[in-house]
């Protein structure tokens, strides 16, 4: 059965790649490649959306894919676990949307392992970098690592001397610092602090091609999802993926 993709934000730096994989995938069938001059209704007949656009562009172009029958895929930084909550109780029944904070592997496998050591260090923080033309920042991933670690402990880590200046913005109790830096493509450094000790859990992304797998799971799956799934953490077999 070949999957039938629309693609939003086809333009951009992770929509060029996202439709070469789709035009270099058998399974794959590109229906629509969506820019900013496009109409939603072009994603009309598709199996489902992939959405890499902008967080304001991306609420409404989801909800017009939920409200048409069709799945979405969004790997659009930005989704806080407010606007999460919101998307699900939104989400008709027998249709699906997987949100990937990041498409690379090694990414969902650093955090897993950042789940399981935190539970061991009450001092905790992530610097995280990504190349100059990021908009956000933090980044999803970086956002999605605090809260998962702090889901994992049971509790948010105190911050020391959370009265300090440049201390970073502190998401579910963690300093995250964020760089944008030319010459980077994505850098993230989970640093746990102990007694005489410091563990740093580092995925460091060289280019691209550190997300074609996961982008390739995810199209795979968001025709058949159901539901709301963050991140491919299920899709890889690792973790709880909400």
């Amino acid at each position: 059965m070949t999957i039938s993709v629309a693609l939003s934000g086809a333009s951009g730096r992770m929509g060029t790649l996202i439709q070469s994989i789709i035009e270099e995938t058998d399974a794959f069938e590109l229906h629509a490649a969506l820019t900013s001059k496009s109409s939603p209704e072009e994603m009309l007949g598709a199996d489902v959306l992939i959405d890499v656009t902008r967080l304001e562009v991306s609420e409404k172009l989801v909800n017009f894919a939920l409200d048409n029958g069709i799945n979405a895929v969004i790997g659009t930084s930005g989704w806080s676990q407010e606007r999460l909550a919101s998307l699900e109780e939104r989400i008709p029944a027998g249709r699906g949307v997987i949100v990937v904070p990041n498409f690379s592997v090694g990414s969902v496998l650093g955090t897993h392992l950042a789940t399981i050591a935190g539970q061991f260090y009450d001092s905790i923080e992530i610097i995280e970098a990504h190349h100059d033309k990021k908009v956000d920042s933090p980044s999803g991933t970086a956002v999605r690592a605090a809260e998962a670690i702090a889901a994992a402990r049971g509790n948010e880590p105190t911050p020391p001397n959370p009265d300090q200046e440049a201390r970073g913005q502190v998401v579910a109790g963690i300093p995250v610092h964020a760089l944008r830096l030319r010459g980077v493509v994505a850098d993230q450094q989970m640093i746990f602090g102990g007694r005489g000790e410091t563990l740093t859990i580092r995925h460091e992304t060289m280019s691209n091609q550190a997300y074609e797998q996961g982008i390739r799971l995810a199209i795979h799956a968001g025709p058949e999802t159901t539901g709301l799934t963050v991140g491919i953490d299920r899709l890889l077999g690792i973790g709880d993926s909400k």
